[in-house]
């Protein structure tokens, strides 16, 4: 079936001369705008990862400069963002005295994820702040030192060699445990922790660039009865807009969440 719909719309793009632009990776690399202090190039994606950092700013600055006992509507919705960080990822995972500590990481991460997340889904931004690799690498280094900084500060002895040779384990072993551990514990999680959220994000923008730019060519270019489909691929591109801010929730969470795991198998007290 979808043979013969491809075929249909090849011969259709063939008689009337329209052409169908699907998504590039292009896009993760578009052209300089200007250059800032005349060395730094500034691209689209540039802009938009500084408007999202602007509007976190902005949006709690606002909603915790005049804090009130009974609070407001605005400040009731930053209050509750706030607590969610603090009790749902820090306290649960880290505890009330380690979830201080690290708050501070944990809630910039999840907010300025967040944002620039959701960005890909906002009309005339229409891609992710997140969705080329500065980003998510930047806050997996953080994430990374966190990590090591917190095991360092619990067990500066200990740290490393509890991390790579675990306790209970007989010293033969140790040839095949420590360098899995080496390698999962100090290369493979800022590695993921970076691919994760970037892969995510590309994806999510090519999708929801292919379902509407094949809306645009079949209602458009093509016409007629291939307006149908038109409406299809449309009806896709707002169930996928949906499904892309559920992600770029979840993809926040899971970042900060992660993060938190980290720092708590860091500070354990087998450190």
């Amino acid at each position: 079936m979808f043979t013969h719909a491809a075929t249909l719309i090849a011969h259709a793009t063939a008689d009337g001369g329209a052409e169908f632009h699907g998504p590039s990776v292009n896009e993760f690399f578009p052209e300089v705008l200007f250059e800032a202090f005349g060395v730094v190039p500034i691209t689209r994606i540039h802009l938009i990862q500084f408007l999202a950092t602007l509007a976190v700013v902005l949006i709690f600055w606002l909603g915790t400069r005049r804090m009130k006992v009974v609070p407001g509507r605005f400040q009731s919705l930053v209050e509750m963002g706030l607590d969610f960080v603090r009790v749902n990822i820090g306290e649960d995972l880290l505890g009330k005295k380690d979830a201080q500590r690290f708050l501070p990481i944990l809630t910039t991460m999840f907010f300025m994820i967040l944002f620039m997340n959701i960005t890909g889904i906002i009309p005339f931004l229409n891609i992710a702040g997140t969705s080329i690799i500065a980003v998510p690498l930047t806050l997996a280094i953080v994430s990374y030192v966190t990590f090591i900084y917190a095991g360092i500060k619990k067990s500066p002895k200990n740290f490393f060699k509890n991390s790579l040779f675990p306790s209970g384990v007989p010293w033969p072993i140790y040839i095949i445990v420590t360098p899995i551990e080496l390698i999962s514990t100090f290369i493979i999680r800022p590695v993921t922790l970076t691919l994760r959220l970037l892969m995510n994000m590309m994806v999510g923008h090519l999708l929801l660039v292919l379902f509407f730019a094949a809306t645009q060519f079949f209602v458009v270019d093509l016409g007629g009865w291939w307006t149908l489909l038109g409406a299809g691929s449309l009806a896709f591109g707002f169930v996928f807009t949906l499904f892309e801010i559920l992600v770029a929730v979840l993809q926040a969470y899971v970042f900060a969440l992660l993060t938190a795991v980290y720092i708590q198998l860091a500070v354990a007290e087998e450190h």
